[in-house]
């Protein structure tokens, strides 16, 4: 038997649950589909334009850049004159994603544009997120085959882009955003659900050595953010 295995039967032992008990899977698929809410602040439950700028401006205060554009037309000149600012060459490694492989990325022939997983030769990310959460300027990143988790955390310098429309009032909202998009909990549907959601509420940040804050420790040192305006969702 594997550590694993002897890990989980030692839990089983001390829930008194058997490895076939019918019973198990059939309460996980009812709690799943009953999901009641928690509790939802009222500070992020208002009209969208102002959850945008809620939104930014709480991601602002935990250091991160943003970058609003009318447009996708107009992401990747942001995204050179981020680099430009912070004097870093022009190569990306950019997610597989739909949105960000449709970007017009020929109109800036000195940006290198390679798509895959995070590297440890990466110094900068670009990707998309699933959601921006308002009430604590939250982004929610799911994995998947074109959203690898690595470009989140590896490479020194994050680049996100997402759209307004992307913007919710609150962790609740953006998870049934999620269930919507993925489905509930019949089988089909959870073969489709991530295996992991991050949440990233600002940069890389640590102080556990003599309270002695450092930025990088776990994750990229600089999160900046690309904001398409496209109204409501």
């Amino acid at each position: 038997m594997s550590s694993r295995d002897r890990i989980f039967a030692t839990l089983r032992a001390g829930l008194k649950h058997t490895v076939d008990d019918p019973a198990r899977p059939q309460a996980v698929t009812e709690r799943i589909n009953r999901r009641t809410p928690n509790l939802v602040p009222q500070r992020a439950q208002i009209p969208h334009a102002e959850q945008v700028a809620l939104f930014t401006a709480k991601v602002e205060a935990l250091t991160v850049t943003v970058d609003s554009v009318p447009s996708e037309q107009d992401v990747p000149g942001k995204v050179a004159d981020y680099l430009a600012r912070h004097n870093l060459p022009s190569q990306l490694r950019v997610s597989p994603d739909p949105l960000l492989q449709n970007l017009p990325w020929s109109e800036r022939p000195m940006l290198q544009v390679d798509y895959g997983g995070g590297r440890s030769q990466d110094l900068v990310s670009v990707t998309p997120a699933f959601a921006g959460i308002a009430e604590t300027g939250t982004l929610m990143l799911h994995s998947s085959t074109t959203t690898p988790t690595t470009l989140h955390f590896v490479p020194d310098h994050h680049i996100v882009v997402m759209r307004e429309s992307q913007i919710t009032g609150s962790l609740e909202d953006a998870f049934a955003r999620l269930r919507d998009k993925l489905g509930t909990a019949d089988k089909t549907a959870a073969e489709n659900w991530p295996r992991t959601v991050n949440f990233v509420t600002g940069p890389s940040r640590t102080a556990d050595i003599e309270g002695v804050p450092v930025l990088g420790a776990h994750g990229p040192r600089r999160l900046h953010i690309v904001l398409i305006a496209d109204g409501t969702p």
